[in-house]
């Protein structure tokens, strides 16, 4: 008999599970088939992996005739000297420095061995025995025919049903094999076939087990039972044999082979507690534990933990204590044991037990005891204990030789190794997988992989096959050195040699994976092993947790934790401080304090430790509780801890804590209470808590204490310099000074710089000087630079200048830093002359100027103001060899544009690009500043298109000077897409922008929104601007919407704003167009309350708002009280009086006063003459218009009544001068005497006249050149602020024009043309509807826009076609009437000016039919009275029959509709389905 070898990683921790077995056999001439044995262990040094392994393989030296080839016996000759043949324990060899061990181990354990492979039952009968080739005691030896038939045939029966289960493919049953029934077989036929099978395929072994329950043969049956919980404890399956044991328990019985069979399950994975469960229940069922059930509970202790001291002989004075005496099994458990722990001294205690006790070792015991040597470092006593082994009666076999190999293997003797493989094969022993796993490892351990692999591939060629430990200390040996790829390549070998891998190889690609941070491929792996149904060891457990956690996979790491502490492992501190760290930063107090529970129960740390560790972890307020109870329970303070601690509460916050805890310190610990106050100052400074610091420094002083520590001082000093409060940094230094303190150089440079920094170079000066008198001398010139440039801030470049003369006086050479520095102190001061001077001496003594040089010569002409001397200094410094940098010409490109120098810009700007530069982001944003201002838009978006391929992104104000530009030039719609761009960019609007925007609907008559906007401005803590209020007022205003405005005045009045005078104008004017007359009176009252004088302007507002209402008697009484006061009045009060008469048609009154005025001293101007045109152009009769131009003519213009009734052409330059006095002058006086002038013409048949007046606005810009664009391919028109005789005229030309292109073909119309309107009224007049009714009348086929107001829209070719076929287009000449008429040929209507033929039909149309296409009102309008309310009527009725037709459509559909869904779900339509 013999065991097989495994390399493991050893470790000898406490609780970590150690795995040994032992077996026994009835015979001697049994053949014992060893097998892999997993067994788990760890190292402290967390390197290593204990094996586990399932995988068999079979030892060829197993029989004595192989074992001892030198000697002449057989295999059939039993012993003479018992019944019994004793295996030898397990022989673990286990490399102690962090290689792997050579294990020899028996396949199944101590009780299995006896139950299982034995089968001896409680009852076995006569027969079975003899068919197992035992002799009964019972009967006599000689068996009869059919025994020895059945005898022969068993094996045969076996092999042969074996053989067809095991050559069943996958998807086929075991049923089909065993339904068949080829053979007959007996009860003990099946227990080998299951216990065959399983050694093999565990899972077809559990079908054959199965259907013999199912079939009820032979089962329940302790024999059967026994077998199968022993094939699924070799394959690691605990849960199915916990599942079959506790089902067939009830029905078996008391059996102790059933018992001792789950014992040994239990024993595999080290689960003591179990094991002795088992045994209890034993018991108390009165089945009494034998020999081979004590042997499983130590090999279960022996794997749930490494022997202490004394352990091995409690253990056996247990076994002794039941009645029973340990046999050779038992002492060998122990010594496997010993083995594995590397345990000499307990081994010895039980070698002399064994002796002591008489009880007889054998061979596997001294096998077990060289292999205790060997693992102690012993391998010259390995060798004299081997070499005496013939003298007590043995002979060593191929375990003692690999025993002793590896024992030298361990030490690296690899001479000693050669010449013990030599003498291996002298005796007949080749190499096999034992030597070759030793000598593979050695080479592995020494770093000879080249070695190690060469050896491996001679094994496979030797007709060897690699077990498990070769391939596991193959991966571990590459892993190790980082060959990762290697190592995964031999693990494919592995698994494609059907080697089944073994804990450790698994914790061997797991550890290397991890080294080479392959985290995917190590969690891979280790779901792998779970899979494949081995638990991990300590190491396994260890590096999966790392893994976890450097993925941030806290949850899984948490829960693999639990399993480990549920197996009995700890991990390492490294692994508790990263699992801390990371449930911290999750907040899982919970978890927190479980690890600690645990920390301090199963690792036994004390409080000083964990605070330790937890301050490492960053858990503060765990450290903090951990502190606490140390120094309650008598520790010493930890500073180092108890300053991170204060450190973490500081940062946080948490001063309140922090000074708990230092109150806690000095009440409980004996630790100076001044160091305490200093660690507490220095932990805030370095928290960036200062307010705190000083605070803290604050009261100490105030109580009397003072520091003597200059850290304490620099901390507070240099926070201060960090968070810039310069005059605390000077306090504390003066205190520091004040108690003798002395600082250090680097205190007294910070000092210095805090000095120049607050404005006091003499103060700075003072101190390094004061340094040079103690002996510090400064190195860096930057101390001497720093003060220099103070004085050039202050513009006392005397002093600078005086400065550096006394550097001069005491050094060699001046640094080149001194020099720039000197020049820019003249250039901040514009001395362009000394700042040349010192480039001059510099250019003659060195050392040579730089750029900062040069850039403070231009400095210093830019603050001259001398930008025109650049490019004269440019070229001198260019002819003297200097190249000019993107610095300097960045400078004088600011320069330009601080000036406003648009052309230099650009000049600039554009050699800068061609010379692939490119300007900071400062000059960006005032660039587009400068073209913003000047409404540049193409450079504004150049420039922005420049800064993307530069890499810069535009900033907020550059955004908000392109809404501003876009806005002012009314761009709207680029507005919004501006102010789209700036959200996509990320970037939250201020106040600037909001403001802008708000404007801008304002602008665009779309106030709602400009309101919604400032309520969303207001969310966000931003205030409007009171011209922003202004412009919401006034767009409200223009909208008719006057309750609006008024409520955002009195919310202005309510919350406290001190409004100007223009605010209250604004709302005069709006309740004046609204009609509120009452509410413009009150505002005079409410302006002499908030302590506002009304003005002029103010009075002239309350008497429109009188004279639009229809009450010039009180607007006369303003006028009135005007004078009254002293006000030194011009026309315009007198213009609104007057027309406010001629509108309530008091022309006699109007023409008095203007008789009045004239009196006063005041001659009548442009005010007065429009009123009396306007007047005039809306009069009803010819004579009453002629009546009151007579009167304008009386006060000295005749020019209206000589329009009208002389040849026009003649006065075309006379009206020509009238409009060029009249340009300059103030309200618009040119822009409203032409636009009422041609309310005049227009109305009284004088079009021609009203055609060349209008082309002479137009030449004088008066009116805007672009009002019909026809030219210019767009065909587009803009009559807005016409009044509606100009727009008419206007309308008229430009059909005239859009006639011509028409027909001449160029230029090309686009696909639509709009003509603008707008929704504002002239002289109460609406211009949208006054030209609507013009050309609906025409049946033009322009309509009205359905997106925007204010617009009319007709298709391109439809109004080709209309300009070409329509008789109203035929003729679009204007002309003057050869008469006036008798009466005004335009009558007003509902704010439409309306020819007066037209507005009959116009009523009667509207009234009857509203607003209807323009073509039907052209026919309907031209049409008598009579076939016109035909016409209507008609269309009246089809109309009601439409909507009658509509509803009866809408009712027959809604009928079908219920009718379809009362048919889908009634009773009926349910049943049928």
């Amino acid at each position: 008999m013999a065991g097989t070898g495994i390399l493991v990683f050893p470790s000898p921790p406490p609780k970590v599970c150690k795995n040994t077995s032992v077996s026994c056999c009835c015979s001697a001439s049994v053949v014992v088939t060893p097998a892999i044995q997993q067994s788990s262990d760890s190292n402290t040094d967390n390197d290593n992996i204990a094996p586990k392994s399932s995988k068999k393989f079979s030892y060829r030296r197993a029989s004595p005739s192989v074992r001892w080839p030198h000697l002449k016996t057989t295999q059939n000759n039993p012993s003479s000297d018992t019944h019994l043949a004793v295996v030898s324990p397990t022989l673990t060899h286990v490399v102690d420095d962090g290689g792997f061990e050579v294990e020899t181990s028996n396949p199944e354990g101590k009780g299995e061995s006896r139950d299982v492979e034995g089968l001896e039952p409680l009852e076995i009968s006569d027969e079975s025995q003899e068919v197992l080739g035992r002799v009964s005691k019972t009967r006599v030896k000689k068996m009869n025919k059919l025994a020895l038939k059945r005898a022969k045939d068993w094996r045969e029966r076996v092999k042969l049903l074996t053989d067809r289960i095991l050559a069943l493919k996958q998807g086929q049953f075991v049923a089909d094999v065993l339904d068949d029934r080829k053979v007959q077989m007996t009860p003990t036929d099946f227990c080998f076939v299951v216990k065959w099978v399983g050694q093999e395929n565990w899972q077809r072994a559990l079908e054959v087990y199965e259907w013999l329950n199912l079939r009820r043969w032979f089962s329940p049956n302790s024999r059967m039972l026994a077998t199968i919980l022993a094939v699924l404890g070799k394959a690691n399956q605990e849960a199915l044999a916990v599942e079959i044991f506790m089902r067939a328990e009830p029905i078996l019985g008391n059996t102790v082979q059933v018992y001792n069979a789950m014992m040994g399950v239990y024993a595999r994975s080290g689960r003591f507690n179990k094991v002795q469960e088992l045994l209890y229940s034993m018991r108390q069922k009165g089945c009494e534990p034998d020999l081979v059930s004590f042997n499983t509970l130590i090999n279960a202790r022996l794997k749930a933990g490494s022997l202490v001291p004394n352990l091995a002989i409690e253990l056996l004075n247990e076994v002794r204590s039941s009645g029973l005496r340990p046999d050779v099994i038992t002492y060998n458990t122990l010594l496997s044991a010993c083995s594995r722990d590397s345990n000499l001294e307990e081994a010895m205690k039980v070698f002399d037990d064994m002796e002591t006790h008489s009880c007889q070792p054998d061979l596997w015991t001294y096998n077990a005891m060289i292999s205790v040597y060997g693992r102690c470092g012993m391998p010259y006593k390995a060798e004299q204990l081997f070499k005496h082994l013939e003298s007590k009666g043995f002979f060593p076999d191929a375990v003692t030789y690999n025993s002793l190999l590896y024992a030298f293997a361990r030490e690296g003797n690899v001479d000693k190794v050669k010449e013990i493989c030599e003498e291996m094969v002298e005796v007949g022993f080749g190499r096999d997988e034992m030597t070759y796993n030793t000598i593979i490892h050695m080479y592995g351990k020494q770093g000879q992989h080249d070695l190690a692999l060469k050896l491996y591939r001679d094994m496979k060629l030797s007709g060897q096959n690699p077990d498990a430990v070769t391939y596991t200390v193959l991966i571990d040996s590459l892993g190790k050195a980082n060959k990762i790829t290697e190592a995964s390549s031999v693990m494919s070998e592995m698994m494609n040699a059907g080697v089944k891998p073994t804990l450790q190889t698994y914790s061997a690609l797991i550890c290397g994976y991890a080294r080479a941070g392959m985290q995917v491929e190590a969690v891979e792996t280790f779901d792998c092993m779970l899979r494949s149904g081995i638990r991990p060891d300590r190491l396994a457990y260890i590096v999966m947790l790392d893994v976890f956690l450097r993925c941030n996979k806290t949850k899984k790491a948490t829960m693999l934790y639990r399993e480990m502490i549920h197996d009995g492992f700890t991990p390492d501190s490294a692994i508790y401080e990263a699992m801390l760290r990371a449930l911290n930063s999750e907040n899982k107090v919970e978890d927190i304090q479980e690890l600690i529970r645990h920390m301090e129960e199963l690792c036994d740390m004390t409080p000083q430790a964990l605070s330790s560790l937890l301050v490492k972890s960053e858990c503060c307020d765990h450290a903090a509780d951990m502190l606490r109870t140390g120094i309650s329970n008598g520790y010493a303070v930890d500073h180092e801890n108890l300053l991170s601690i204060l450190s973490s509460y500081s940062s946080s916050g948490r001063h309140l804590e922090a000074r708990e805890l230092l109150q806690f310190l000095r009440e409980h610990t004996e630790s100076p209470k001044q160091s305490l106050t200093e660690a507490l100052v220095v932990v805030l400074c370095k928290a960036s808590e200062l307010d705190a610091a000083l605070k803290e420094y604050s009261n100490a002083r105030d109580f009397g204490f003072f520091g003597r520590s200059c850290t304490m001082y620099e901390s507070l000093v240099q926070g201060c310099i960090e968070n810039e409060r310069l005059a605390d940094a000077s306090q504390v230094f003066s205190d520091m000074r004040f108690y003798g303190v002395e600082p250090s150089e680097s205190f007294l440079q910070a000092m210095v710089m805090v000095y120049c920094k607050m404005g006091f170079p003499e103060t700075a000066y003072h101190l390094i000087i004061l340094a040079e008198r103690k002996g510090i001398l400064f190195d860096k010139c930057t101390i001497y630079v720093d003060v220099i440039e103070a004085y050039g801030r202050l513009k006392l470049w005397q002093k600078a200048e005086s400065m550096v003369g006394n550097i001069r006086q005491r050094h060699a050479s001046v640094d080149r830093k001194v020099w720039n520095a000197l020049i820019q102190a003249y250039a901040v001061s514009g001395c362009y002359e000394p700042a040349r001077a010192v480039f001059n001496t510099m250019m003659r003594d060195g050392p040579s100027p730089t750029m900062d040089s040069i850039n403070g010569l231009l400095q210093a002409l830019i603050i001259d103001g001398r930008l025109n001397e650049l490019y004269v200094v440019i070229q001198e410094l260019q002819d003297m060899g200097f190249q000019i940098s993107k610095s300097s010409i960045l400078l004088m490109l600011d320069a330009f544009v601080q000036a406003g120098n648009v052309y230099e810009v650009k000049k600039i700007y554009h050699g800068m690009k061609a010379a692939g530069y490119f300007p900071s982001m400062h000059l960006y944003r005032i660039m587009i500043r400068l073209f913003c201002k000047g409404k540049r838009v193409r450079d504004v978006e150049a420039m922005v298109s420049d800064m993307d391929q530069a890499g810069f992104q535009p900033d907020l104000p550059i955004w908000n000077c392109m809404l501003k530009l876009y806005s002012g030039i009314e761009d709207y719609k680029k507005t919004a897409q501006i102010y789209q761009q700036l959200q996509e960019a990320g970037l939250q609007p201020d106040e600037d922008t909001y403001n802008t925007l708000i404007i801008m609907y304002c602008r665009d008559h779309r106030p709602e929104e400009g309101l919604s906007l400032m309520h969303e401005m207001r969310k966000v803590g931003l205030d409007p601007k009171l011209d922003t209020y202004k412009s919401l007022i006034s767009a409200f205003g223009k909208m008719q919407l006057p309750k609006q405005a008024e409520e955002i005045f009195d919310e202005l009045c309510s919350n406290g704003y001190k409004l100007d005078r223009s605010f209250y104008h604004t709302m005069m004017k709006i309740y004046r167009n609204s009609g509120n007359h009452s509410k413009a009176e009150n505002l005079l009252s409410m302006m002499k309350e908030a302590g506002v004088e009304p003005s002029l302007a103010t009075m002239h507002l309350l008497m429109l708002s009188y004279g639009s209402s229809g009450q010039p008697q009180e607007a006369e009484q303003v006028l009135t009280n005007l004078k009254q006061t002293g006000f030194n009045l011009t026309t315009l009060p007198y213009s609104t009086l007057i027309d406010s008469y001629l509108r309530n048609g008091d022309h006699d009154i109007a023409i008095q006063k203007l008789m009045e005025m004239k009196k006063e001293g005041l001659e009548a101007d442009h005010r007065i003459w429009t009123c009396f045109i306007k007047a005039a152009s809306l009069s009803q009769h010819t004579n009453e218009a002629i009546f009151l131009l007579n009167a304008l003519r009386d006060a000295g213009f005749d020019l209206p009544i000589r329009l009208m009734t002389e040849r026009s052409e003649l006065l075309v330059s006379e009206v020509d001068n009238c409009l060029q006095k009249l340009e300059p002058m103030e309200d618009n006086a040119a822009f409203n005497f032409v636009n009422a002038l041609e309310d005049l013409l227009w109305a009284f048949e004088l079009r021609a006249t009203a055609s060349w007046v209008f082309q002479l606005a137009i030449k004088r810009c008066i009116y805007r050149q672009d009002v019909f664009r026809v030219a210019e391919k767009d065909w587009g028109a803009d009559f807005r602020k016409l009044s509606a005789g100009s727009a008419l005229v206007g309308l008229t030309l430009w059909l005239d024009c859009m006639q011509d292109a028409s027909l001449q073909g160029y230029p090309d119309s686009p696909k639509s043309v709009a003509l603008i309107t707008g929704m504002a009224e002239y002289n109460m007049v609406s211009l949208n509807s006054t030209l609507k009714a013009c050309l609906w009348e025409m049946g033009s086929p322009f309509l009205p826009c359905k997106t925007r107001s204010g617009l009319l829209v007709a298709k391109a070719h439809s109004l080709r076609m209309w300009l070409k076929d329509s008789p109203f287009c035929l003729d679009l000449e204007l002309r003057d009437s050869p008469s006036l008429p008798e009466l005004n040929s335009i009558q007003l209507i509902e704010g439409c000016f309306i020819r007066r033929g037209l507005v009959p039909a116009f009523k009667d149309i509207t009234e009857r039919l509203g607003l209807v296409r323009p073509k039907k009102f052209a026919r309907l309008a031209l049409l008598s009275d009579e076939k016109r309310n035909k016409v209507i009527e008609a269309d009246i009725e089809a109309g009601k029959r439409m909507l009658e037709k509509s509803k009866t459509k809408t009712q027959n559909r809604r009928t079908r509709m219920i009718k379809k869904f009362r048919r889908k779900f009634s009773p009926r339509a349910n049943v049928n389905k």
